[in-house]
């Protein structure tokens, strides 16, 4: 039980019902649910209380959901591993869990992710001058989030 926490501290069904639906739509982090919840101004005990039981069944796994926003992100978004930490980092997901789930991205799929943003990226430019085409591809694989030593690995053995 959370310090500070009193054992009369019940949730609203309601409110637990809500929440269980909000979570079990989509994975969710703990700054999801207080972000939903805080219209309905609940005391910090009973706020506590929530969180701990959608912790204790199950509903709130912050290491799941870093997993899930990681794969997510590279796959639809095309995100690189820099901007997916930032965008944890933002939701205060905790470090340990950033990494794991940073560190649950398949390396080879990665890479083919980084190359399919750079050919993608590469039929847009009209720029016909090497040097400057390839800097151009390199700063936007960066903006992307991408590692730039990797980006230009991969730009240098692309021709």
């Amino acid at each position: 039980m959370p310090t500070g926490l009193k054992k009369n501290s019940t949730v609203p069904e309601w409110v637990l019902s809500k929440m269980k639906h909000f979570c079990a739509y989509q994975e969710r982090c703990m700054q999801d649910v207080k972000q939903k919840i805080a219209p309905l101004h609940l005391q910090e005990d009973i706020y506590d209380a929530l969180i701990s039981r959608l912790v204790r069944e199950d509903y709130l796994n912050e290491e799941r959901f870093a997993k899930s926003f990681a794969r997510g992100k590279l796959r639809i978004n095309k995100w690189g591993k820099n901007k997916i930490y930032a965008a944890l980092q933002q939701k205060q997901v905790p470090e340990l869990f950033i990494l794991e789930g940073l560190n649950d991205i398949d390396d080879k799929e990665y890479k083919h992710i980084l190359h399919e943003v750079i050919s993608k990226k590469s039929k847009e430019l009209k720029d016909s001058d090497y040097n400057r085409r390839n800097k151009k591809l390199a700063k936007f694989a960066i903006s992307k989030g991408f590692e730039p030593n990797l980006v230009w690995d991969v730009l240098n053995y692309r021709e």
